[in-house]
Protein backbone atom coordinates (compact mmCIF):
# COMPACT_ATOMS: atom_id res chain seq x y z
CA UNK A 1 0.00 0.00 0.00
CA UNK A 2 1.23 3.47 -0.85
CA UNK A 3 1.45 5.37 2.44
CA UNK A 4 3.24 8.42 1.06
CA UNK A 5 1.98 11.94 0.63
CA UNK A 6 -1.72 12.39 -0.08
CA UNK A 7 -2.85 15.60 -1.73
CA UNK A 8 -6.40 16.57 -2.62
CA UNK A 9 -7.58 19.87 -3.95
CA UNK A 10 -10.62 20.80 -1.92
CA UNK A 11 -12.70 23.90 -2.48
CA UNK A 12 -15.91 22.74 -0.82
CA UNK A 13 -16.60 19.24 0.49
CA UNK A 14 -18.64 17.50 3.18
CA UNK A 15 -18.05 14.97 5.93
CA UNK A 16 -19.74 13.60 9.00
CA UNK A 17 -16.74 14.43 11.19
CA UNK A 18 -13.96 16.91 10.46
CA UNK A 19 -10.76 16.57 12.49
CA UNK A 20 -8.46 19.59 12.67
CA UNK A 21 -4.92 18.39 13.36
CA UNK A 22 -2.92 15.32 12.40
CA UNK A 23 -0.87 14.64 15.52
CA UNK A 24 -1.54 11.66 17.79
CA UNK A 25 -4.76 13.10 19.26
CA UNK A 26 -6.15 13.96 15.84
CA UNK A 27 -5.18 10.58 14.41
CA UNK A 28 -6.87 8.67 17.24
CA UNK A 29 -9.95 10.89 16.94
CA UNK A 30 -10.23 10.29 13.19
CA UNK A 31 -9.79 6.54 13.67
CA UNK A 32 -12.44 6.39 16.40
CA UNK A 33 -14.91 8.37 14.28
CA UNK A 34 -14.24 6.20 11.23
CA UNK A 35 -14.67 2.99 13.22
CA UNK A 36 -18.02 4.38 14.42
CA UNK A 37 -19.14 4.52 10.80
CA UNK A 38 -18.61 8.24 10.13
CA UNK A 39 -17.19 9.75 6.96
CA UNK A 40 -14.09 11.49 8.21
CA UNK A 41 -11.89 14.22 6.79
CA UNK A 42 -8.66 15.11 8.61
CA UNK A 43 -6.82 18.35 7.81
CA UNK A 44 -3.35 19.15 9.07
CA UNK A 45 -1.30 22.34 9.05
CA UNK A 46 1.77 20.28 8.13
CA UNK A 47 1.93 16.67 7.03
CA UNK A 48 -0.07 14.22 9.10
CA UNK A 49 2.40 11.75 10.53
CA UNK A 50 5.55 13.84 10.41
CA UNK A 51 4.82 17.32 11.76
CA UNK A 52 4.52 18.48 15.34
CA UNK A 53 6.56 17.78 18.49
CA UNK A 54 5.69 14.06 18.65
CA UNK A 55 7.30 13.41 15.27
CA UNK A 56 10.60 14.95 16.40
CA UNK A 57 11.42 12.70 19.32
CA UNK A 58 10.09 10.14 21.75
CA UNK A 59 6.79 10.12 23.64
CA UNK A 60 6.35 9.06 27.26
CA UNK A 61 3.13 7.23 28.12
CA UNK A 62 1.29 7.05 31.44
CA UNK A 63 0.60 3.35 30.95
CA UNK A 64 0.10 1.34 34.13
CA UNK A 65 -1.67 -2.05 34.30
CA UNK A 66 -4.67 -2.40 36.63
CA UNK A 67 -3.81 -2.97 40.24
CA UNK A 68 -2.36 -1.24 43.26
CA UNK A 69 0.36 0.47 41.21
CA UNK A 70 -2.33 2.25 39.20
CA UNK A 71 -4.15 3.33 42.35
CA UNK A 72 -0.93 4.72 43.77
CA UNK A 73 -0.18 6.55 40.51
CA UNK A 74 -3.54 8.28 40.63
CA UNK A 75 -3.07 9.29 44.26
CA UNK A 76 0.42 10.58 43.53
CA UNK A 77 -0.71 12.52 40.44
CA UNK A 78 -3.56 14.12 42.38
CA UNK A 79 -1.22 15.35 45.10
CA UNK A 80 1.50 16.43 42.70
CA UNK A 81 -1.03 18.42 40.67
CA UNK A 82 -1.98 20.64 43.59
CA UNK A 83 -5.23 18.69 44.13
CA UNK A 84 -6.82 20.25 41.06
CA UNK A 85 -7.09 16.96 39.17
CA UNK A 86 -9.97 14.51 39.08
CA UNK A 87 -9.22 10.88 40.05
CA UNK A 88 -12.14 9.61 37.95
CA UNK A 89 -10.68 11.21 34.82
CA UNK A 90 -7.24 9.82 35.72
CA UNK A 91 -8.53 6.27 36.04
CA UNK A 92 -10.38 6.57 32.75
CA UNK A 93 -7.26 7.83 30.98
CA UNK A 94 -5.12 5.03 32.40
CA UNK A 95 -7.67 2.40 31.38
CA UNK A 96 -8.12 3.76 27.84
CA UNK A 97 -4.39 4.19 27.31
CA UNK A 98 -3.67 0.65 28.45
CA UNK A 99 -6.31 -0.67 26.05
CA UNK A 100 -4.98 1.31 23.09
CA UNK A 101 -1.36 0.35 23.78
CA UNK A 102 -2.44 -3.28 23.47
CA UNK A 103 -4.11 -2.33 20.18
CA UNK A 104 -0.85 -0.81 18.92
CA UNK A 105 0.95 -4.04 19.76
CA UNK A 106 -1.65 -6.06 17.82
CA UNK A 107 -1.05 -3.74 14.85
CA UNK A 108 2.61 -4.73 14.96
CA UNK A 109 4.13 -1.72 16.67
CA UNK A 110 7.25 -2.68 18.63
CA UNK A 111 8.03 -0.57 21.65
CA UNK A 112 11.65 0.58 22.02
CA UNK A 113 13.61 -1.51 24.47
CA UNK A 114 10.87 -4.08 25.07
CA UNK A 115 12.23 -7.36 26.32
CA UNK A 116 10.57 -10.77 26.45
CA UNK A 117 8.64 -11.21 29.66
CA UNK A 118 9.34 -7.64 30.79
CA UNK A 119 7.19 -5.25 28.77
CA UNK A 120 8.29 -1.63 28.87
CA UNK A 121 5.41 -0.02 27.05
CA UNK A 122 5.85 3.44 28.49
CA UNK A 123 7.71 5.18 25.66
CA UNK A 124 7.00 5.50 21.95
CA UNK A 125 9.28 6.43 19.09
CA UNK A 126 7.39 9.45 17.80
CA UNK A 127 8.14 9.07 14.10
CA UNK A 128 7.33 5.34 13.96
CA UNK A 129 4.24 5.84 16.10
CA UNK A 130 2.79 8.54 13.85
CA UNK A 131 3.76 6.60 10.75
CA UNK A 132 1.79 3.64 12.09
CA UNK A 133 -1.17 5.89 12.83
CA UNK A 134 -1.14 7.39 9.33
CA UNK A 135 -1.24 3.94 7.75
CA UNK A 136 -4.16 3.02 9.99
CA UNK A 137 -6.02 6.17 8.91
CA UNK A 138 -5.59 5.28 5.25
CA UNK A 139 -6.81 1.74 5.83
CA UNK A 140 -9.84 3.10 7.73
CA UNK A 141 -10.81 5.31 4.78
CA UNK A 142 -10.05 8.66 6.42
CA UNK A 143 -9.48 11.42 3.87
CA UNK A 144 -6.22 13.14 4.77
CA UNK A 145 -5.55 16.70 3.63
CA UNK A 146 -1.91 17.61 4.28
CA UNK A 147 -0.77 21.24 4.38
CA UNK A 148 -4.34 22.49 4.83
CA UNK A 149 -4.26 24.78 7.89
CA UNK A 150 -7.69 25.70 9.25
CA UNK A 151 -8.38 29.39 9.87
CA UNK A 152 -12.04 29.60 10.91
CA UNK A 153 -14.83 27.40 12.21
CA UNK A 154 -18.20 27.33 10.46
CA UNK A 155 -21.38 27.79 12.50
CA UNK A 156 -25.04 27.49 11.54
CA UNK A 157 -27.84 29.86 12.48
CA UNK A 158 -28.18 28.18 15.89
CA UNK A 159 -24.49 28.53 16.70
CA UNK A 160 -23.73 24.83 16.15
CA UNK A 161 -20.24 24.22 14.77
CA UNK A 162 -20.65 22.85 11.25
CA UNK A 163 -17.20 22.59 9.72
CA UNK A 164 -14.17 24.76 9.06
CA UNK A 165 -12.47 26.82 6.39
CA UNK A 166 -8.83 27.45 5.67
CA UNK A 167 -6.14 27.64 3.04
CA UNK A 168 -4.05 25.11 1.17
CA UNK A 169 -0.49 26.00 2.14
CA UNK A 170 0.97 24.71 -1.11
CA UNK A 171 0.45 25.62 -4.76
CA UNK A 172 -1.21 28.98 -4.54
CA UNK A 173 -2.81 29.13 -1.11
CA UNK A 174 -6.30 28.38 -2.45
CA UNK A 175 -9.18 28.45 0.04
CA UNK A 176 -10.97 25.32 1.18
CA UNK A 177 -14.17 24.61 3.11
CA UNK A 178 -15.28 21.36 4.73
CA UNK A 179 -18.84 21.18 6.07
CA UNK A 180 -19.39 18.57 8.76
CA UNK A 181 -21.87 17.37 11.33
CA UNK A 182 -19.24 17.75 14.06
CA UNK A 183 -15.68 19.03 14.40
CA UNK A 184 -12.83 17.73 16.56
CA UNK A 185 -10.21 20.31 17.51
CA UNK A 186 -6.83 18.60 17.76
CA UNK A 187 -4.61 21.46 16.64
CA UNK A 188 -2.14 21.26 19.53
CA UNK A 189 -1.21 23.86 22.11
CA UNK A 190 0.76 27.07 21.88
CA UNK A 191 4.55 27.27 22.27
CA UNK A 192 4.78 30.93 21.14
CA UNK A 193 7.23 30.07 18.32
CA UNK A 194 9.90 29.54 20.96
CA UNK A 195 11.95 27.15 18.84
CA UNK A 196 11.05 23.86 20.55
CA UNK A 197 11.48 20.82 18.31
CA UNK A 198 8.42 20.47 16.08
CA UNK A 199 6.51 23.23 17.85
CA UNK A 200 6.49 25.57 14.85
CA UNK A 201 2.95 24.36 14.10
CA UNK A 202 1.77 24.95 17.69
CA UNK A 203 0.64 28.58 17.48
CA UNK A 204 -2.63 28.39 19.43
CA UNK A 205 -4.91 28.47 16.37
CA UNK A 206 -7.43 26.03 17.81
CA UNK A 207 -7.76 27.91 21.10
CA UNK A 208 -8.59 31.12 19.26
CA UNK A 209 -11.07 29.40 16.95
CA UNK A 210 -12.84 27.86 19.92
CA UNK A 211 -13.04 31.16 21.81
CA UNK A 212 -14.39 32.96 18.75
CA UNK A 213 -17.47 30.71 18.72
CA UNK A 214 -18.02 31.06 22.47
CA UNK A 215 -15.83 28.28 23.81
CA UNK A 216 -14.33 28.46 27.28
CA UNK A 217 -10.77 27.81 28.41
CA UNK A 218 -9.42 26.49 31.69
CA UNK A 219 -6.06 26.29 33.43
CA UNK A 220 -4.43 28.95 31.28
CA UNK A 221 -2.26 30.09 34.18
CA UNK A 222 -0.54 26.69 34.02
CA UNK A 223 0.93 27.48 30.63
CA UNK A 224 4.53 28.30 31.50
CA UNK A 225 6.16 24.90 30.98
CA UNK A 226 9.82 25.10 30.00
CA UNK A 227 12.23 22.50 28.67
CA UNK A 228 15.98 22.36 29.09
CA UNK A 229 18.07 21.96 25.96
CA UNK A 230 21.78 22.33 25.26
CA UNK A 231 22.94 25.74 24.13
CA UNK A 232 23.29 25.65 20.37
CA UNK A 233 20.57 23.02 19.82
CA UNK A 234 18.66 24.23 16.77
CA UNK A 235 17.00 20.99 15.67
CA UNK A 236 13.68 22.79 16.02
CA UNK A 237 14.45 24.87 12.96
CA UNK A 238 13.38 21.89 10.83
CA UNK A 239 10.41 22.45 8.58
CA UNK A 240 7.07 21.01 9.57
CA UNK A 241 7.07 18.22 6.97
CA UNK A 242 10.62 16.98 7.56
CA UNK A 243 10.52 13.23 8.15
CA UNK A 244 12.88 12.04 10.90
CA UNK A 245 14.94 8.98 10.12
CA UNK A 246 14.30 5.60 11.78
CA UNK A 247 17.40 5.97 13.95
CA UNK A 248 16.67 9.48 15.12
CA UNK A 249 18.61 10.33 18.26
CA UNK A 250 16.56 10.80 21.42
CA UNK A 251 15.57 14.32 22.39
CA UNK A 252 18.04 16.07 24.71
CA UNK A 253 15.23 16.58 27.24
CA UNK A 254 15.00 12.80 27.69
CA UNK A 255 18.76 12.44 28.12
CA UNK A 256 18.87 15.25 30.65
CA UNK A 257 16.48 13.31 32.86
CA UNK A 258 19.44 11.11 33.75
CA UNK A 259 22.04 13.84 34.18
CA UNK A 260 22.92 15.83 37.27
CA UNK A 261 22.55 19.57 36.75
CA UNK A 262 25.00 22.13 38.15
CA UNK A 263 25.12 25.89 38.33
CA UNK A 264 28.18 27.93 37.36
CA UNK A 265 29.69 27.53 40.83
CA UNK A 266 29.64 23.75 40.52
CA UNK A 267 26.79 23.27 43.00
CA UNK A 268 24.45 20.39 42.17
CA UNK A 269 20.87 21.53 41.64
CA UNK A 270 18.43 19.36 43.54
CA UNK A 271 19.96 15.99 42.72
CA UNK A 272 19.41 13.88 39.61
CA UNK A 273 16.28 13.62 37.48
CA UNK A 274 13.29 15.91 37.29
CA UNK A 275 13.78 17.10 40.86
CA UNK A 276 16.56 19.39 39.68
CA UNK A 277 14.50 21.12 36.98
CA UNK A 278 12.87 23.76 39.17
CA UNK A 279 16.23 24.80 40.64
CA UNK A 280 17.76 24.91 37.16
CA UNK A 281 15.04 27.16 35.82
CA UNK A 282 15.27 29.38 38.87
CA UNK A 283 19.03 29.68 38.38
CA UNK A 284 18.62 30.56 34.70
CA UNK A 285 15.92 33.10 35.59
CA UNK A 286 18.37 34.71 38.01
CA UNK A 287 21.00 35.01 35.27
CA UNK A 288 23.21 32.11 36.35
CA UNK A 289 24.54 29.51 33.92
CA UNK A 290 23.45 25.88 34.22
CA UNK A 291 25.27 22.76 33.02
CA UNK A 292 24.49 19.04 32.67
CA UNK A 293 27.03 16.33 33.49
CA UNK A 294 26.73 13.79 30.67
CA UNK A 295 28.81 11.08 32.35
CA UNK A 296 25.75 10.04 34.35
CA UNK A 297 23.63 9.27 31.29
CA UNK A 298 23.19 5.47 30.84
CA UNK A 299 25.57 3.85 28.35
CA UNK A 300 23.10 2.87 25.58
CA UNK A 301 21.47 6.29 25.61
CA UNK A 302 24.85 8.04 25.66
CA UNK A 303 25.91 5.96 22.64
CA UNK A 304 22.87 7.16 20.72
CA UNK A 305 23.54 10.75 21.67
CA UNK A 306 27.15 10.44 20.57
CA UNK A 307 25.86 10.33 16.97
CA UNK A 308 24.98 14.00 17.23
CA UNK A 309 27.67 16.72 17.11
CA UNK A 310 25.96 18.40 20.02
CA UNK A 311 26.92 15.62 22.44
CA UNK A 312 30.13 14.52 20.76
CA UNK A 313 32.21 15.37 23.81
CA UNK A 314 34.09 13.39 26.46
CA UNK A 315 31.81 11.59 28.88
CA UNK A 316 32.77 13.85 31.74
CA UNK A 317 31.98 17.06 29.84
CA UNK A 318 29.46 19.47 31.24
CA UNK A 319 27.15 20.87 28.58
CA UNK A 320 25.68 24.38 29.01
CA UNK A 321 21.88 24.49 28.98
CA UNK A 322 19.19 27.00 28.11
CA UNK A 323 15.46 27.11 28.76
CA UNK A 324 12.90 26.86 25.96
CA UNK A 325 9.27 27.76 26.60
CA UNK A 326 6.85 24.97 25.71
CA UNK A 327 3.78 26.92 26.82
CA UNK A 328 0.55 24.98 26.75
CA UNK A 329 2.11 22.14 24.72
CA UNK A 330 3.68 20.66 27.84
CA UNK A 331 1.65 22.80 30.19
CA UNK A 332 -1.94 22.27 31.21
CA UNK A 333 -4.24 25.00 29.92
CA UNK A 334 -6.58 24.73 26.97
CA UNK A 335 -10.16 24.51 25.79
CA UNK A 336 -12.53 23.45 28.56
CA UNK A 337 -14.38 20.16 28.12
CA UNK A 338 -17.93 19.56 29.27
CA UNK A 339 -17.92 15.79 29.70
CA UNK A 340 -16.25 12.43 29.18
CA UNK A 341 -17.09 12.49 25.45
CA UNK A 342 -14.71 15.48 25.17
CA UNK A 343 -17.45 17.81 23.97
CA UNK A 344 -16.62 21.46 24.52
CA UNK A 345 -19.10 24.03 25.80
CA UNK A 346 -20.04 24.80 22.16
CA UNK A 347 -22.45 22.36 20.43
CA UNK A 348 -20.85 20.42 17.60
CA UNK A 349 -17.29 21.12 18.76
CA UNK A 350 -15.15 18.45 20.45
CA UNK A 351 -11.55 18.67 21.64
CA UNK A 352 -8.59 16.32 21.99
CA UNK A 353 -4.94 16.51 22.95
CA UNK A 354 -2.94 19.61 23.82
CA UNK A 355 -5.53 22.09 22.57
CA UNK A 356 -7.73 21.08 25.52
CA UNK A 357 -7.18 21.58 29.22
CA UNK A 358 -5.51 18.65 30.95
CA UNK A 359 -6.36 19.83 34.46
CA UNK A 360 -8.52 16.77 35.22
CA UNK A 361 -5.46 14.56 34.66
CA UNK A 362 -2.42 16.69 35.52
CA UNK A 363 -3.84 19.39 37.78
CA UNK A 364 -1.50 22.35 38.16
CA UNK A 365 1.50 20.68 36.53
CA UNK A 366 2.26 19.55 32.99
CA UNK A 367 2.20 16.03 31.63
CA UNK A 368 5.90 15.38 32.27
CA UNK A 369 5.28 11.86 33.57
CA UNK A 370 3.65 10.60 30.38
CA UNK A 371 0.19 11.99 31.09
CA UNK A 372 0.39 14.14 27.96
CA UNK A 373 0.96 11.16 25.69
CA UNK A 374 -1.78 9.20 27.44
CA UNK A 375 -4.17 12.14 27.20
CA UNK A 376 -3.59 12.44 23.44
CA UNK A 377 -4.63 8.82 22.97
CA UNK A 378 -7.56 8.78 25.37
CA UNK A 379 -9.06 12.15 24.56
CA UNK A 380 -8.63 11.45 20.86
CA UNK A 381 -10.60 8.22 21.08
CA UNK A 382 -13.35 9.81 23.17
CA UNK A 383 -13.61 12.96 21.05
CA UNK A 384 -13.78 11.00 17.81
CA UNK A 385 -16.49 8.69 19.11
CA UNK A 386 -18.38 11.63 20.64
CA UNK A 387 -18.23 13.63 17.43
CA UNK A 388 -19.43 10.67 15.37
CA UNK A 389 -22.36 10.19 17.72
CA UNK A 390 -23.25 13.89 17.61
CA UNK A 391 -23.09 13.95 13.81
CA UNK A 392 -25.23 10.83 13.57
CA UNK A 393 -27.96 12.35 15.73
CA UNK A 394 -27.86 15.71 14.00
CA UNK A 395 -30.29 16.56 11.21
CA UNK A 396 -28.83 17.45 7.85
CA UNK A 397 -26.32 20.30 8.14
CA UNK A 398 -27.82 23.44 6.67
CA UNK A 399 -26.30 26.75 5.76
CA UNK A 400 -23.22 27.68 7.73
CA UNK A 401 -21.00 30.72 7.77
CA UNK A 402 -17.40 31.28 8.87
CA UNK A 403 -17.14 32.71 12.36
CA UNK A 404 -15.58 36.19 12.30
CA UNK A 405 -11.99 36.21 13.46
CA UNK A 406 -8.99 38.42 14.10
CA UNK A 407 -6.13 38.53 11.63
CA UNK A 408 -8.32 37.76 8.63
CA UNK A 409 -8.63 41.17 7.00
CA UNK A 410 -8.26 41.29 3.23
CA UNK A 411 -5.42 43.77 3.48
CA UNK A 412 -2.62 44.21 5.98
CA UNK A 413 -1.98 47.44 7.83
CA UNK A 414 0.54 45.93 10.26
CA UNK A 415 3.34 43.41 9.90
CA UNK A 416 2.51 40.22 11.85
CA UNK A 417 6.14 40.09 12.95
CA UNK A 418 5.49 43.13 15.12
CA UNK A 419 2.70 41.26 16.89
CA UNK A 420 4.77 38.11 17.31
CA UNK A 421 7.71 40.13 18.64
CA UNK A 422 5.58 41.79 21.31
CA UNK A 423 4.06 38.46 22.34
CA UNK A 424 7.46 36.80 22.64
CA UNK A 425 8.83 39.71 24.65
CA UNK A 426 6.14 39.03 27.27
CA UNK A 427 6.15 35.21 27.18
CA UNK A 428 9.52 33.66 26.34
CA UNK A 429 11.80 35.14 29.06
CA UNK A 430 11.92 33.25 32.34
CA UNK A 431 11.54 36.55 34.17
CA UNK A 432 8.16 37.02 32.46
CA UNK A 433 6.71 33.52 32.63
CA UNK A 434 8.62 31.36 35.13
CA UNK A 435 8.57 33.99 37.88
CA UNK A 436 5.40 36.08 38.03
CA UNK A 437 4.17 39.00 40.07
CA UNK A 438 1.20 41.34 39.93
CA UNK A 439 3.39 44.16 38.66
CA UNK A 440 4.95 42.25 35.76
CA UNK A 441 1.65 40.64 34.83
CA UNK A 442 -0.21 43.94 34.74
CA UNK A 443 2.57 45.41 32.63
CA UNK A 444 2.25 42.56 30.15
CA UNK A 445 -1.53 42.75 30.09
CA UNK A 446 -1.48 46.47 29.36
CA UNK A 447 0.84 46.06 26.38
CA UNK A 448 -0.84 42.95 24.99
CA UNK A 449 -4.32 44.45 25.38
CA UNK A 450 -3.12 47.58 23.63
CA UNK A 451 -2.07 45.52 20.62
CA UNK A 452 -5.37 43.64 20.29
CA UNK A 453 -7.49 46.42 18.67
CA UNK A 454 -4.68 46.99 16.17
CA UNK A 455 -4.66 43.26 15.42
CA UNK A 456 -8.40 43.17 14.80
CA UNK A 457 -8.35 46.23 12.57
CA UNK A 458 -5.09 45.93 10.65
CA UNK A 459 -3.82 42.34 10.66
CA UNK A 460 -4.47 40.29 7.54
CA UNK A 461 -3.40 39.76 3.95
CA UNK A 462 -3.60 37.19 1.20
CA UNK A 463 -1.71 34.01 0.38
CA UNK A 464 0.94 33.05 2.94
CA UNK A 465 0.53 36.44 4.64
CA UNK A 466 -3.01 35.43 5.59
CA UNK A 467 -1.76 32.37 7.45
CA UNK A 468 1.02 34.30 9.20
CA UNK A 469 -1.43 37.00 10.24
CA UNK A 470 -3.86 34.47 11.69
CA UNK A 471 -1.09 32.76 13.63
CA UNK A 472 0.06 36.08 15.05
CA UNK A 473 -3.50 36.83 16.21
CA UNK A 474 -3.70 33.42 17.89
CA UNK A 475 -0.37 33.92 19.68
CA UNK A 476 -1.56 37.27 21.01
CA UNK A 477 -4.91 35.86 22.14
CA UNK A 478 -3.29 32.97 24.02
CA UNK A 479 -0.75 35.27 25.66
CA UNK A 480 -3.57 37.47 26.99
CA UNK A 481 -5.48 34.51 28.44
CA UNK A 482 -2.36 33.22 30.18
CA UNK A 483 -1.51 36.59 31.71
CA UNK A 484 -5.04 37.34 32.89
CA UNK A 485 -5.35 33.87 34.45
CA UNK A 486 -1.94 34.13 36.10
CA UNK A 487 -2.85 37.49 37.62
CA UNK A 488 -6.14 36.12 38.88
CA UNK A 489 -4.54 33.18 40.72
CA UNK A 490 -2.98 34.99 43.68
CA UNK A 491 -0.97 32.05 45.00
CA UNK A 492 1.78 29.62 43.99
CA UNK A 493 0.56 26.19 42.87
CA UNK A 494 2.22 23.68 40.57
CA UNK A 495 4.05 25.36 37.72
CA UNK A 496 2.37 28.71 38.48
CA UNK A 497 4.82 30.67 40.66
CA UNK A 498 4.00 34.09 42.09
CA UNK A 499 6.87 35.89 43.80
CA UNK A 500 4.34 38.08 45.61
CA UNK A 501 2.28 35.04 46.71
CA UNK A 502 4.95 32.37 47.32
CA UNK A 503 2.77 29.64 48.80
CA UNK A 504 -0.45 27.75 48.01
CA UNK A 505 -3.72 28.95 49.55
CA UNK A 506 -6.55 26.63 50.58
CA UNK A 507 -9.22 28.90 49.11
CA UNK A 508 -7.50 28.72 45.71
CA UNK A 509 -7.94 24.96 45.32
CA UNK A 510 -10.23 25.78 42.43
CA UNK A 511 -9.93 25.79 38.65
CA UNK A 512 -10.14 29.04 36.74
CA UNK A 513 -12.21 29.37 33.59
CA UNK A 514 -11.33 32.02 31.03
CA UNK A 515 -12.64 33.31 27.75
CA UNK A 516 -13.45 36.32 25.69
CA UNK A 517 -11.61 37.70 22.70
CA UNK A 518 -12.07 41.45 22.69
CA UNK A 519 -12.45 41.54 26.50
CA UNK A 520 -10.86 38.73 28.49
CA UNK A 521 -12.67 37.36 31.54
CA UNK A 522 -11.55 34.93 34.27
CA UNK A 523 -13.69 33.34 37.00
CA UNK A 524 -13.66 30.24 39.22
CA UNK A 525 -15.19 27.01 37.96
CA UNK A 526 -15.99 25.41 41.29
CA UNK A 527 -15.18 25.50 44.98
CA UNK A 528 -14.21 22.92 47.53
CA UNK A 529 -17.30 21.56 49.30
CA UNK A 530 -18.30 23.77 52.18
CA UNK A 531 -16.06 26.64 51.10
CA UNK A 532 -17.13 29.88 49.52
CA UNK A 533 -14.34 31.68 47.70
CA UNK A 534 -13.84 35.35 48.40
CA UNK A 535 -13.27 36.04 44.72
CA UNK A 536 -16.59 36.77 43.02
CA UNK A 537 -15.01 37.92 39.77
CA UNK A 538 -11.37 37.22 39.00
CA UNK A 539 -11.10 39.42 35.92
CA UNK A 540 -8.33 41.95 36.64
CA UNK A 541 -9.34 45.59 36.66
Amino acid sequence: MNCGRIFFFVSDTAADVLVLGGGPAGAWAALAAAHAGARVVLVDKGRCGSSGPTAKGSVALWNIPPGRAREEAVERSFRHGGELGDPEWMHRVLEETHRRVEQLVRWGYQFPGERAGRPARVRLDGARYLGRMRRSLIVAGVRILDHHPALQLLVDSDGVVSGAAGVRARNGFDSWTVRAGAVVLATGGCAFLSGGAGSDVDTGDGLLMAAEVGGELSGMEFSNAYALTPVGDRRCAAVADEVPGPNMAPAPDLALHFATLYDESGTALGGAGFGSRAEAFAALADGRRVYAALDEIPGPLRKQLARTPLFAAPGSARVPLRAVLEGTVRGTGGVRLAGFDCATTVPGLFGAGDVTTREPVTGAVGGFGGQGGAWAISSGVWAGAGAAGFAGRRPRVGKARPAPGAGLNATAGIDPRAVVGLVQEHTLPLRRSYWRSAGSLRDSIAELDGMWPVTEADLGGTGPDRLRARQAAALLAVARWTKYSALARAETRGMHRRTDHPGPASDWRVRLRAGGVESVWVRPEQCDPGETPQHADLTPA
